[in-house]
């Protein structure tokens, strides 16, 4: 009976040595695995440098054009002739439609006739009146009906030129709106017409700034339908009222559009100056980590492990943002001029992380790029 339960006791005991063995080689690959470090990733830096940059707000604008109308009939009539093509370039004075006049034209020869004759007979009332023959009533009778057939043969001549639908401006034509034979009401639409360089465009700048747009100032117009081109203008006028709803005021600048690229209607991003230039610290936009607490960077700094051996690693910090142009974002808060920014790779980067440098390619840090047509 004693020998069985050494025997158990041993057993047992060999058995409690046997699982701590196993525990503690477990315990101690846990503790190989939680020192083990992370190769550094390898990443993009870039120099902090502070530049001059022009103080500028970006709003939303409204092409706008300086000329712009629906041409319509202005009598009625059926369309005899149509002289343009839609989207056709015209000029001031350029017939467009004719409508028929060929009952005015009869009505003019009639009208005509009866001036001739009123002619006539107004120069032999004049030699009668000179004689004595006839009273000066009967004379002045005769020079008001004179006078009333050329009225009336005048007012035929403005009816068939009325008749006559011309461009009352240089520009674009539309897309038309009547047809061969087609019976015109009064006011009836015929073409839009626009007139496109220059250009208006419209924009709102909130009530705070108002005090910094002045009329004059500078701005640059681009659009995400144009890469790449920029159109230059100034600022021509200013509201005389604030806009109830949105507290903003509207601006209106002009610019040349020579080849026709901006048309009205379309929505445009617009720069205008609100100010002097100011320092800023300019990064890469690809440096930025944007996050609904705050935007951040990464900087590239000496730091130590916990066993105190030091290692190129970096350490986030919050910035704040004033602005963009081109590809480049203006800082300023947050950093200083010398500190070495992380450019590319922030996305799988934490406080602390260890880095490896490689600068052979950069991503693009220009504040007025132009990029290819592809």
């Amino acid at each position: 009976m004693a020998k069985r339960m050494i025997l158990m006791l041993g057993v047992t005991a060999l058995l409690l040595t046997t699982l701590g063995f196993v525990k503690f080689k477990q315990v101690e690959s846990a503790v190989h695995a939680a020192a083990f470090q992370p190769p550094p990733e390898a990443v993009t830096s870039i120099t902090a440098e502070r530049q001059q940059w022009p103080a500028t707000m970006g709003v939303i604008g409204t092409m706008e054009a300086v000329h712009g109308v629906t041409v319509s009939a202005d009598l009625p009539g059926v369309v005899e002739r149509i002289s343009f093509e839609s989207g056709q370039s015209v000029r001031a004075g350029d017939v467009l439609v004719e409508l028929d006049t060929r009952q005015e034209r009869a009505q003019l020869a009639s009208l005509e006739a009866q001036r001739d004759l009123a002619r006539v007979q107004y120069g032999r009332m004049q030699q009668l009146v000179n004689a004595g023959v006839i009273s000066r009533a009967e004379y002045d009778q005769a020079t008001a009906q004179q006078k009333a057939t050329e009225a009336n043969v005048a007012e035929i001549r403005a009816t068939i030129e009325r008749k006559t639908i011309r461009a009352p401006f240089s520009g674009i034509l539309g897309i038309r709106k009547v047809n061969l034979g087609q019976y015109l009401p009064a006011g009836s639409p015929v073409v839009p017409l626009q007139s496109l360089s220059p250009i208006y465009v419209d924009f709102g700048v909130p009530q705070q700034a108002v005090g910094q747009v002045r009329v004059g100032g500078n701005l640059r117009v681009t659009s995400e339908d144009l890469t790449g081109q920029v159109f230059n203008g100034r600022v021509t006028a200013l509201d005389s009222v604030v806009d109830e709803a949105t507290r903003n005021i509207q601006v209106q600048a002009t610019l040349s559009n020579p080849e026709g690229k901006l048309r009205p209607g379309m929505f445009v991003q617009v720069e205008v100056g609100v100010g002097a230039s100011r320092p800023v610290i300019t990064l890469p936009a690809s440096a930025i980590s944007y996050a609904p607490y705050g935007d951040s960077v990464f900087v590239i700094t000496d730091l130590k492990d916990p066993k105190g051996q030091s290692y190129r690693g970096v350490r986030q910090q919050f910035v704040k943002l004033e602005g963009s142009r081109g590809d480049q974002v203006a800082v300023v808060s947050g950093i200083n001029p010398g500190d070495e920014v992380v450019t590319s790779g922030v996305f799988k980067l934490r406080n602390g992380a260890a880095v490896q440098v490689n600068n052979k390619v950069q991503p693009g840090n220009n504040p007025a790029p132009k990029p290819e047509d592809n």
